[in-house]
């Protein structure tokens, strides 16, 4: 499943999630900037940032099987529940899917990180 080795396979999954869920906060983000309560939003949008770049971050380290992946994921969980946690304040529907993906994504972290 690697792109030119096969060394990443096992993080395989947990790398598309990050992927998945970093193009969903940065999506979520610009919407959010797009909304009429947007100051509301404020802390929202800042985790949304926070989220989105550490969930670039953990792919790019498991891509390089990297010695602190695992310690990497365990915090990119903990960041994508908090980001979850502002998204679903808000019922907008990129606010909810960009929760769900989050969800989806610290899911597949802690399982990464407890390998």
């Amino acid at each position: 499943m690697g792109v030119v080795t096969n060394v990443t396979d096992k993080y395989q999954t947990c790398i598309d999630a990050c992927g998945r869920c970093a193009q969903a906060c940065f999506e979520c983000f610009d919407a959010c900037l797009q909304e009429v309560d947007v100051i509301a939003r404020k802390n929202c949008i800042k985790v949304l940032v926070e989220c989105g770049k550490m969930c670039s971050m953990s792919a790019a380290v498991m891509s390089m099987s990297g010695e602190f992946a695992k310690q990497q994921c365990n915090l990119c969980a903990d960041i994508c529940n908090r980001c979850a946690q502002e998204c679903a304040t808000f019922k907008d529907d990129h606010c909810q899917k960009c929760a769900e993906e989050c969800r989806t994504c610290e899911k597949e972290c802690r399982n990464m990180g407890a390998r």
